[in-house]
């Protein structure tokens, strides 16, 4: 943009997290309801609470008088018109690889005039994602399945295979693809992980295991069936490193201490 942003609505809590790691929450004017849950300093600054990129209004939009929108996946046609009706310069991000992640924090950090800290807040992550890696090398890796929804059930998204590969791990499926149960039962997963979007660390786990039939698997005979919080995984932010260690503990608690937002089907 030409002229400096002064006021920024977000519309996924990736962008407010970005923003956070920047040092720019000062620029935000609203934001979502879940951005507030990940970020509660913009409780404190008494930022206006809008829909998300799913349900935008364009009246809320307008209401807060921006310069910018931004947002990002997911997505849907009637949220983006809404958007567009706004008439507001709007950024519209879609990452699906870590490295559309690295870009996308460039980007927005280029936009608040950050580009110096843009390339910080990258490179502590790769530094991060990097040490995780060469710690778990030469170990096993593990099968596992991790999972964004339940119902229809969907694996997660490719940076989180990148991240699972990261961890040690074998990623199983195809990331971002819908899967049926008897699938995923074939694979003989070594270690499940559940991170629905939306549902913070309260996925069931009994539960969904009993459903499904899977009482069997490899993971569940041995308890390695864990909860990530949806943050930690969902959010393509530098949050992102949280759940990389969420899944380095899943993956091989013999090396990594099972950090906050990790949940084990042995603790519930």
């Amino acid at each position: 943009m030409s002229t400096p942003v002064s006021r920024i609505v977000s519309l996924q809590p990736s962008v407010t997290v970005t923003l956070r790691e920047l040092g720019k929450l000062d620029l935000l004017v609203a934001c979502t309801k879940y951005c507030a849950e990940v970020c509660p300093e913009v409780t404190d600054k008494g930022v206006a609470i809008v829909a998300d990129s799913w349900t935008a209004q364009a009246e809320q939009i307008r209401g807060a008088c921006p310069d910018l929108v931004i947002a990002s996946v997911p997505y849907q046609e009637k949220s983006l018109a809404e958007v567009l009706k706004a008439g507001v310069p709007f950024l519209a991000l879609s990452p699906k690889k870590l490295s559309d992640i690295y870009t996308d924090i460039q980007i927005i950090a280029r936009v608040v005039a950050a580009e110096e800290d843009g390339i910080r807040v990258i490179r502590r992550m790769q530094d991060q994602i990097g040490a995780v890696r060469e710690k778990t090398r030469a170990l096993p890796r593990p099968r596992v399945f991790c999972e964004e929804w339940g119902k229809p059930l969907i694996a997660s998204q490719p940076w989180i295979a990148e991240l699972v590969e990261a961890a040690g791990g074998e990623f199983l499926g195809v990331p971002g693809a819908q899967i049926d149960f008897a699938t995923v039962a074939r694979f003989d997963p070594e270690v499940l992980v559940a991170a629905w979007c939306g549902a913070n660390d309260r996925v069931p786990l009994e539960k969904i295991i009993q459903s499904r039939r899977w009482q069997d698997m490899p993971a569940v005979r041995t308890g390695r069936v864990y909860c990530i919080r949806d943050e930690y995984l969902n959010t393509p932010a530098p949050t992102l490193v949280q759940g990389l260690h969420a899944l380095a503990a899943a993956i091989h608690p013999e090396l990594f201490a099972q950090p906050e937002g990790l949940r084990c089907i042995k603790d519930e």
